[in-house]
């Protein structure tokens, strides 16, 4: 791809952008939230036409006005949404538009055949399912699987790979980094798009770096280090980010009172009892391995999953808490870990979203003050610089850090004195969790209560006080500032100490 540039109503998407992969290569495509990446590779992929440039396979120009045409091209694009069908088989879905067929004008489906190729894809790839089983029955990271065999079977030579491993497990994710190891290996090119440094610099034979649609620079073989890619995305060092994190060394000065966990009893471990406390103005981090309970932890506390017990008290008054509603009256709010599931309305614009939780607030006689509501979304726009061009935007079509940010606008105006974000940045590019984090320390500053569940070590590390570690649904440590490191925690972690 040569001087391709993308223009939409008031944004210059991509200015100029050049990247080329050659046969059997992995390149990482990096970059900031809204740096242009998804742009110029839904332009690979035909999902939208370029203003500019020109795109060349093997030296010859194409045009690719559609997935179609990408995929007649040997281009297959893989979503970080799953696009497969859970109605259908395994073999269905590889096959899915491309169904062989027999009986002439008939044209019967021919589901033999599609289950006999889709298990000699699925062997190669060592999916361990056969092609007959539903795909209600599988895995996130099984079904994403599914897709990249979906893509192999189409003859795919160009595989472009968008945040594969956002929502898998460790093993999950080794798995599928051993996988696209092996995809090299039989000469298919693979761009690779992720947020995560590691996974880059583990399987990237180059990586090109985006800012602001356009290229900052590339980076080579064994100099793709993560110190070196975050300068190049965000024109500042990696020891920035947690500026004013846990600044104190230790506990945060408290003038008492705060959240107490005194007994937690959830669903999924109903054997094991939890109790935690977080003063005022504390980060309290939980760290643990997926399927360690700590989402089941923050939803039944703020009321949206059941819990088999619960006692909790805020500045030492005993609270009762039935559901969402009764958690909010008493100024406890969580930022789900599913932001465009649980956490918006896509569909509903940035002031609609921000004015949800609080409509009372904006209507006089059950008629919603417009005024009133846009004023109120402007100033959270500007007060945690949320960049859109307007609160009429979609939420949809913000990034994810700005989506992200949105939620926790709509909490900001109740004033909240416990605040629980569940993954706070997946999703997100360095940047924007730099903004993130601050936002964290800002509310702590005011004295408001905040627990942090996060999967990535660096993370909790850097913006907590003290660590929660949970391992299978049990408590196994709380780490004091002092005591943090990566082996004390995963030490807890994995049941080694606890």
């Amino acid at each position: 791809m040569e001087g391709v540039s993308k223009r939409f109503p008031g944004v210059v998407a991509l200015d100029h952008v050049s990247l080329n992969v050659g046969t059997g290569e992995i390149v990482a495509l990096i970059g900031e939230n809204g740096a242009g990446k998804s742009t110029l590779m839904k332009i690979l992929g035909g999902a939208i036409e370029r203003d500019a440039g020109s795109i060349k396979i093997n030296g010859e120009p194409v045009e690719i006005r559609s997935p179609r045409e990408a995929s007649a091209l040997g281009i297959e694009f893989i979503h970080q949404e799953l696009s497969v069908l859970d109605n259908l088989d395994v073999g269905a879905n590889i096959f899915l538009r491309r169904e062989p067929t027999f009986g002439g004008p008939l044209k019967l489906i021919d589901r033999k055949r599609i289950y006999r190729e889709s298990d000699e894809i699925l062997n190669q790839l060592g999916v361990g399912v056969s092609s007959r089983t539903p795909l209600s029955q599988l895995s996130i990271a099984q079904q994403q699987l599914v897709e990249i065999a979906r893509a192999i079977s189409t003859g795919a030579r160009i595989i472009i790979m968008d945040e594969p491993t956002s929502s898998l497990t460790l093993t999950d994710t080794r798995r599928l980094l051993e996988l696209v190891k092996d995809l090299k290996a039989q000469n298919v090119s693979i761009i690779y798009i992720s947020h995560r440094m590691h996974e880059v610099e583990e399987i990237a034979d180059r990586a090109v770096v985006l800012r602001d649609g356009k290229n900052a620079g590339e980076i080579q073989g064994s100099e793709i280090t993560h110190e070196r890619m975050v300068r190049m995305m965000v024109g500042r060092d990696l020891k920035d980010f947690f500026k004013g994190a846990a600044g104190n060394g230790g506990r945060p000065k408290s003038d008492g009172g705060g959240f107490e966990v005194r007994r937690l009893r959830t669903l999924r471990y109903p054997n094991h009892r939890l109790a935690f406390n977080v003063a005022k103005g504390e980060v309290l981090g939980f760290a643990g391995l997926v399927g360690a309970g700590r989402s089941e932890v923050a939803r039944a506390i703020f009321g949206v999953e059941e819990a088999l017990e619960t006692e909790v008290a805020l500045n030492g008054k005993d609270l009762s808490i039935r559901g969402p509603r009764d958690a909010i009256g008493h100024g406890i709010y969580l930022i789900p870990e599913d932001r465009r599931l649980s956490g918006l309305i896509v569909d509903f614009n940035v002031r609609e979203n921000i004015s949800l939780p609080n409509l009372e607030s904006y209507s006089s006689g059950k008629i919603i003050n417009r005024a009133k509501e846009t004023k109120a979304a402007i100033d959270a726009c500007k007060a945690i610089n949320i960049k859109t061009p307007s609160p009429e935007m979609r939420a949809a079509n913000l990034s994810g850090g700005n989506q992200q940010k949105v939620v926790l606008a709509k909490w900001l105006s109740f004033a909240p004195r416990v605040l629980i974000f569940d993954e706070p940045t997946r999703g997100i590019d360095v940047g924007a969790k730099t903004e993130i984090y601050q936002l964290i320390r800002n509310l702590a500053a005011e004295g408001v209560s905040v627990i942090v569940i996060s999967s990535e070590m660096e993370e909790v590390l850097g913006i907590s006080d003290r660590i929660a570690v949970m391992h299978e649904g049990r408590l196994t440590g709380i780490l004091e500032r002092s005591q943090f490191s990566e082996e004390a925690v995963m030490r807890l972690a994995t049941g080694t100490e606890g």
